[in-house]
């Protein structure tokens, strides 16, 4: 007898699942699309195909999958308690490269990645040697200020536990325009296919290698297939971060939306040891 417990992970699991497949359809139309008239209009940002669970749509789940999540309520649309202070003076870069970086760091030597948000600081202990396509390609962008004024646009309350970064459109749907290799999918920490709390893991289409620049941050343990990159462990004070993140909940009580608190990175730095 399956419980209802595990049938509500289930559904969770699968809606997951699902916004990822959605998630690559809505990004090869965003390619055409930007194909055939950017030499009139330029890039159009594609506001009406957005956000996405590791960087897959979001909200876009039929009502067949309600009883997966939590219907919002009234209240949803009240202002909510922002814990977090105002982002600092700046603005988003708009960086793309053709081509996943050149191989810089040292595979042997320990990295961390400090993001210094609205927030509070989190400091992640990087996975080097288990994942250097990641953290080179984390390396490098921080450096580029990629993440720099980038707000972390979404975070998960039911069946998974995840706040996600790293888009500097802040829809779900941006990217440095490269992909890199998934890494360390059989990493010791991923156990009966759970991401632990303290995990930080790339965010992808639902295919194989595509990973770009988002990823998301386990605040609480969260049952997901072993297919995101696991690259860094975040520290016991950002995990208090990450908690009053959490507590203030999201924006449309549905357990799955913009987060109520003002998450932007200020600054994203990756130091080596």
């Amino acid at each position: 007898m399956v419980s209802q417990e595990q049938r509500r992970r289930q559904l969770a699991r699968e809606k997951f699942l699902r916004q990822q497949q959605r998630r690559t359809s809505a990004r090869r139309k965003s390619r055409m699309r930007n194909s055939v008239i950017a030499s009139v209009l330029g890039v159009i940002v594609i506001g009406s195909v957005a956000l996405y669970t590791t960087g897959v749509l979001k909200n876009d789940d039929d009502k067949s999958n309600a009883s997966a999540e939590v219907t919002p309520s009234a209240s949803a649309t009240s202002k909510a308690h922002d814990p977090c202070e105002k982002p600092a003076k700046g603005s988003v870069e708009k960086l793309s490269w053709k081509k996943e970086p050149a191989m810089t760091i040292d595979k042997s030597a320990d990295y961390t990645m400090k993001l210094d948000t609205t927030c509070g600081a989190i400091d992640i202990a990087l996975k080097t040697a288990a994942a250097p396509h990641t953290v080179n390609s984390f390396d490098f962008l921080a450096g580029k200020g990629y993440f720099d004024h980038t707000k972390c646009h979404r975070l998960t309350t039911n069946g998974i536990y995840v706040l996600q970064c790293g888009d500097p459109t802040g829809t779900g749907s941006g990217g440095p325009g490269y992909t890199i290799p998934d890494e360390n999918l059989k990493d010791k920490s991923l156990k009966n296919s759970v991401y632990p709390a303290g995990t930080v893991a790339m965010a992808n289409t639902g295919q194989a290698h595509t990973g770009g620049s988002q990823f998301f941050l386990v605040y609480q343990d969260s049952q997901l297939p072993p297919s995101y990159t696991p690259f860094g462990t975040i520290d016991e004070a950002g995990m208090k971060v990450l908690k009053k993140i959490a507590d203030a909940g999201e924006n449309t009580g549905a357990g799955d939306g913009a987060p109520n608190a003002t998450v932007v990175i200020n600054k994203a730095t990756v130091t080596k040891s």
